[in-house]
């Protein structure tokens, strides 16, 4: 087995290193090798996280492309990470979101890989978690893309710095999330497709409403709302730096490394919880609330230890 690269080589290598790279993290990734090198990626992750998530057809890959070429602009360098639903065949991605991006393949600080929901109904399967973790230490931004069919946006929490939620004008949507409770997530609402004029202006408005009751008033961040169009450019300045003052913010009041810490521990005990159950999650319960600093490396351990639990055979 050749050794895995460093953090280091991987930033300098471009988008094949990335590419190999998020490849072993799915074919080696039951190994200790894989884990030590993702929980050294925990400790190091200096780029942001964007999670972008909204329903079908609200212009989600249109926006990833407008905020691939303003951060471009600014000199940084970008990942997308295009989350689909499976194929119930082949376990692949279905929609392959990164066909609908018009990225310059020459611009090697652009990376973007679609990669499938697997098991989990939109949301985000252990190899997704684990190129997130790997991504956000070589790269200034990255944008994971949701399907947004529903429990992609609370696992869309567990993984990102910020969490953007896109609602289109018209459609009813802002009614729907302030029944589903879903205004307790974002901490940035886009209302896309802003060149609609009035309609959008009212979805705004409502879903400024809907936000006066949401987590903002336990956080102390007030959740901006940004009209924007993605195919005219209008408002999306705006959209960026609204982006940009919510990561100033975590920065300012410290709340990024406690935030991430509990993402850590959250992915550890959905790791066990999904391949194990809750029976497995709860022989392992003073272990997993003991240690999200190194999430990978106790998973293994974890799943070693109830793996050969299972393979054991019952006493007569």
């Amino acid at each position: 087995m050749r050794p895995l690269p460093s953090l280091d080589d991987i930033r300098k290598g471009g988008k094949l290193a990335l590419s190999r790279m998020l490849t072993r993290l799915e074919t080696e990734a039951e190994t200790a090798e894989v884990a030590g090198f993702l929980d050294e990626a925990c400790t190091n992750g200096a780029g942001l996280v964007l999670g972008l998530t909204g329903p079908p057809g609200v212009g989600k890959s249109t926006l990833t492309d407008a905020l691939i070429r303003n951060y471009r602009s600014s000199g940084l360098s970008v990942a997308v990470l295009a989350i689909d639903p499976s194929s119930q065949f082949t376990g692949g991605a279905l929609l392959g979101d990164r066909t609908r991006l018009q990225t310059d393949p020459d611009d090697a600080a652009v990376f973007v890989r679609s990669m499938a929901a697997r098991d989990r109904l939109g949301g985000l399967s252990d190899h997704a978690i684990a190129a997130i973790a790997m991504l956000r230490a070589v790269v200034d931004r990255v944008i994971v893309e949701s399907v947004g069919i529903g429990q992609s946006e609370g696992d869309l929490v567990q993984a990102c710095d910020t969490l953007l939620l896109c609602i289109q004008p018209g459609s009813g949507d802002s009614l729907q999330f302030m029944k589903a409770g879903i205004m307790e997530l974002p901490d940035v609402v886009a209302v896309t497709k802003a060149d609609m004029g009035a309609s959008a202006r009212r979805a705004a408005s409502d879903v400024a409403g809907a936000l006066s009751l949401s987590r903002q008033m336990q956080t102390g961040w007030r959740v901006p709302v940004c009209e924007v169009s993605a195919r005219t450019g209008q408002g999306l300045d705006d959209l960026v730096a609204a982006v940009s003052d919510h990561g100033e913010f975590m920065d300012r009041t410290g709340a990024l490394v406690p935030k991430r810490l509990r993402q850590q521990g959250h992915w550890l005990r959905d790791m066990v919880r999904t391949r194990f159950g809750t029976a497995g999650l709860e022989t392992v319960v003073k272990q997993l609330s003991e240690t999200s600093v190194q999430p990978f490396g106790t998973y293994r351990r974890i799943a070693l230890e109830l793996s050969a639990r299972l393979e054991r055979p019952a006493a007569d």
